[in-house]
């Protein structure tokens, strides 16, 4: 059957974000809207070496959010339209981000298209997103995604074929218009991966409360909150199958199209079941959760919150117990807005420490080039070279061979580490569905002040050096701009400013603050009480309060 094709008229809106295109369901549902954008995905990609996409393996899959199905049916008779020869797609629509990431890497397929809004909030008036991933496995760099941008603004026409549904839901291989479709077993590769990396009979011994037992005397217990979200079958079978954790170790784990109206974004205000059997009464010995997508995590001990940026510096300090990274790190890349509490590991360690924009393709470069082997961002986002983007089960599954290896409770691991490193008192304020004008206006004013700041004192700070990160890539030379305001005080302590890539609707400015700690007898308190002179000054700095009418951050983490 030849290819239908189709007339249209270019969108104004498809301008990928920080991860890929995000926009309400309402939005992607509008007729064209999918096919406008991925056939922009597939004809930039055509004229991009090696004969292009044409004749090439295509990994498709999402994290099962609403709309889902209906997306990748598209992207289907569009894939066989435009010459593609042969797609893999997880069962069900069903493949988490640092999953597909890997079964690209693994079949050596051209790219991927991933279909997910990650943390964001899902079902029928929730949001939708869709991102193009190149044959490395990690998110397309920007000059691919400015291509696609511009593309969208061009576009006349697009390529599909009039065929019916396939069945997502069966494993198996079938034809299409002399494509090859292949639905494989979503979970199974990314098991074996893990398996690689991490011995996982010692960490069964935890769950078997051997010589590693529970922290209470009696067996480990741990809790993983999947938040109804991808990786609840990535962690039945690896946590309750495959390492013996009780069942029932996996809350939430069917994934659904709404989240069963969870918020999927790990943090102690959405993952509000897991701070509640980390914080109650005999509260297991581990806590963790991830996202919609599956590439963020979240980890708890008892009554204790372990800040991303935390968990990656802690992580970085003891990856050689886990037989994947024995040989050591060769570097650790942090985004700008992370603390630095992973750059004091790094010196430790006598290993390079990188300091990028947030965004996981901008840790691609150093990956592939041998530079840095883990990676992580304060939004929750930690992973390293095994795949091309974050992994939150991953992390989860890195802190539990630590635990078993080391035969300590998380909160002594933690406490020890700040003593010999100090501690990074650190918290984000994020300020959701700002009026766009206002945000915008705010950060313009901002960086017409930094010239001016340095010297100046805001209350009992003095600033030190005020700034809008700018980025060279060490290994390919390009430079990516105003990618947050940096401001640093005299005593160490600084704060950053940034608009978010990820939302769709208002702006959302996220306030970063850090502080360091060197003395053990101060590192106890909360961070909020920590911070509290230096959240005062980044709201006078950029006159937070007064500009929105806000009296408090929508979420704080």
């Amino acid at each position: 059957m030849a290819p239908v094709i189709v007339p249209t008229t270019p969108f104004n809106d498809q301008k990928p974000g920080t991860s890929g295109l995000r926009k309400k369901v309402t939005v992607y549902s509008q007729p064209h809207y999918v096919a406008n954008f991925i056939q922009s995905i597939f004809d930039v990609m055509s004229g991009s070496g090696d004969d292009g996409i044409q004749g090439q393996t295509v990994v498709v899959g999402g994290d099962g959010r609403f709309y889902n199905p209906e997306a990748i049916q598209i992207i289907v008779r569009m894939a066989a339209a435009n010459g593609i020869r042969r797609l893999l797609i997880g069962r069900g629509g069903i493949l988490s981000t640092p999953a597909a990431s890997h079964v690209i890497r693994k079949y050596k397929a051209f790219g991927g298209i991933i279909l997910s809004a990650s943390h964001n909030q899902g079902g029928p008036d929730g949001d939708f997103g869709i991102k193009y991933n190149t044959g490395n496995g990690g998110p397309a760099p920007e000059k691919i995604t400015d291509a696609i941008f511009k593309r969208t603004g061009e576009i006349t026409e697009y390529r599909t074929v009039e065929t019916p549904d396939i069945d997502l839901d069966r494993l198996g291989t079938s034809q299409l218009e002399g494509m090859t479709v292949e639905i494989i077993d979503p979970v199974a590769d990314y098991a074996e991966l893990m398996e690689s990396l991490f011995d996982f009979d010692q960490i069964r011994s935890l769950f078997r409360g051997g010589s590693q037992g529970g922290t209470q005397g009696g067996k480990f217990r741990m809790v993983f909150d999947a938040l109804s979200a991808v990786t609840g079958p990535y962690a039945t079978e690896i946590l309750e199958k495959r390492l013996g954790a009780p069942a029932g170790t996996v809350l939430n784990g069917t994934p659904l199209p709404d989240f069963g109206g969870h918020h999927p974004d790990p943090n102690p205000v959405h993952a509000h079941d897991l701070v509640a059997a980390m914080t109650g009464p005999n509260p297991p010995d581990f806590g963790a959760a991830s996202d919609g997508d599956g590439d963020r995590n979240m980890i708890m001990g008892p009554s204790l919150f372990i800040t991303p940026s935390d968990s990656l510096a802690l992580l970085a300090a003891n990856a050689h117990l886990a037989p994947g990274y024995a040989g050591g790190l060769r570097g650790i890349a942090r985004s700008m807005p992370t603390s630095r509490a992973a750059d004091r590991v790094a010196a430790k360690l006598g290993i390079p420490g990188f300091e990028t924009p947030t965004g996981w393709k901008f840790f691609g470069n150093l990956l592939d080039a041998g530079q840095a082997t883990l990676c992580g961002e304060e939004s929750a986002g930690t992973g390293s070279d095994h795949v091309r983007e974050k992994d939150g089960l991953w992390a989860v599954l890195l802190w539990l061979n630590i635990l078993a290896a080391r035969n300590q409770p998380i909160g002594e691991i933690v406490r020890q580490h700040w003593r010999e490193l100090g501690r990074d008192y650190y918290t984000r304020h994020d300020y959701e569905d700002i009026d766009n004008a206002t945000a915008d206006a705010m950060m313009a004013d901002l960086r017409a002040s930094l010239p001016t700041l340095p010297g100046t004192r805001i209350g009992d700070a003095e600033v030190k050096t005020a700034d809008d990160f700018e980025y060279r890539d060490p290994i390919d030379g390009s430079i990516s701009k105003r990618q947050g305001i940096r401001i640093s005080f005299a005593d160490g302590s600084r704060v950053v400013y940034r608009l978010s890539g990820t939302g769709t609707g208002g702006a959302t400015l996220r306030v970063y603050m850090e502080r360091y700690e060197p003395d053990p007898a101060k590192q106890e308190l909360d961070s909020q009480e920590a911070l509290a002179g230096l959240i005062a000054t980044a709201d006078a700095v950029a006159g937070i309060s007064k500009r929105t009418g806000r009296d408090k951050p929508s979420v704080i983490t």
